[in-house]
This record gives structure tokens, C-alpha cells and sequence, in this order.
């Protein structure tokens, strides 16, 4: 990805509507300086936050998946995940994980 690619990808990970205020924060402030520190920071939060498509198959079919979404949205995103995860897809079918993973694939582009 080029520097302008990765950081069209910031944006739209700021941007999303799924994103937690930590990362969210990590991107605005790369997004805002551009330097070292800034991605350094983004690239460790994103390690640490974003989820994979097996990890959220895994919540959606375990007890507390259950209890946080509801069994039948629960049911559905794990359905959803797994023809994501059967398309190739990686990451979490959310707009900030699938984001946020691009980045840090490519985080040499920071």
C-alpha cells in the first residue's frame, strides 16, 4: 500500500461506526501527525484490538456471544462470519476490524 493508500485506510477506520474510542484515537492521531510514535502507537493498539473472523465466530457461538448480542443476532453473525471467513476474508466482518486489519497488515506503510 502506498503512504496515501494506508492512510485512506486510517480514515475509513476512524470513520467507522464500529470502532472503539481507543483505536479510534490511535488513528486520529496518526492520521493528524504522520510520524513514528503516532504509527508505532496505532499499529500496537491495532495487535492488540483488532479481531480476527475465528475470534468472532468463537464469541458468537460461546455463552457470553450469547449474552452480549442475544442468541438470535448472536446465531446470525456467526453465520455471517463464517461465509466471510469461507469468501477468504481474515478479519472480523466489522468495518473497523476489516479496516484496522489492512492497516496493520501494511503497517510498514505507516
Amino acid at each position: 500500500m502506498t503512504k496515501q493508500e494506508i492512510l485512506a485506510k486510517v480514515n475509513e477506520l476512524i470513520a467507522a461506526p464500529s470502532v472503539c474510542a481507543d483505536v479510534k484515537a490511535a488513528a486520529e492521531a496518526y492520521a493528524k501527525n504522520q510520524d513514528k510514535a503516532s504509527a508505532d502507537a496505532l499499529v500496537k493498539i491495532l495487535a492488540a484490538e483488532v479481531c480476527t473472523v475465528d475470534e468472532l465466530i468463537g464469541l458468537c457461538e460461546s455463552e457470553t456471544g450469547v449474552k452480549f448480542f442475544g442468541a438470535e443476532k448472536a446465531k446470525a453473525m456467526a453465520e455471517a462470519a463464517k461465509k466471510s471467513k469461507a469468501e477468504g476474508n481474515k478479519y472480523c466482518i466489522c468495518p473497523a476490524c476489516q479496516a484496522g486489519g489492512e492497516i496493520y497488515e501494511n503497517r510498514e506503510a505507516l
